[in-house]
């Protein structure tokens, strides 16, 4: 409804708030209400404001020839997708916005650039997927004694 937009932007406005998350349902399924949301929000803020969804859809089957406009439009007003069901056998609570191994956290305006999906680059899973930086992180403080 009208109302709850209004809502949404008047809470949208308060400094500390980043951005908003569609999740819950299947938001590819809600077009008709996310879209135009979407919309006002890219109106009202720009890109000061994240949009950020979750589907099980991957990004190879939006991007697939045939597939609706509808979901191709929001899918160009969010700034990231996790894409890819939520599967069981692949859980692992270590990762860092996904809760399995086949989730992918894209970057989508890059993506929509490169043709392919891109891997947002802020992505900081745990220490065994980057062991690199955090070896860095322990080397740097191994000079330092507490005071």
């Amino acid at each position: 409804t009208q109302k709850l937009e209004d809502k949404i932007i008047e809470d949208l406005k308060a400094p500390w708030v980043q951005g908003i998350t569609f999740l819950g349902g299947e938001p590819f399924l809600n077009t008709p209400v996310l879209v135009p949301l979407a919309q006002r929000i890219r109106q009202e803020f720009g890109h000061t404001k994240d949009i950020w969804s979750w589907t099980g859809y991957t990004w190879e089957e939006l991007m697939r020839p045939g597939e609706t406009p509808d979901k191709l439009e929001l899918l160009h007003l969010i700034d990231i997708l996790v894409d890819g069901r939520y599967l069981r056998d692949q859980k692992d609570s270590l990762l860092q916005f996904r809760g399995s191994r086949n989730q992918r956290i894209l970057d989508v305006p890059k993506s929509l650039e490169a043709g392919e999906p891109v891997i947002w680059a802020k992505l900081h899973d745990q220490e065994r997927d980057i062991p690199e930086i955090y070896l860095k992180d322990r080397e740097a403080g191994e000079g330092q004694q507490a005071s």
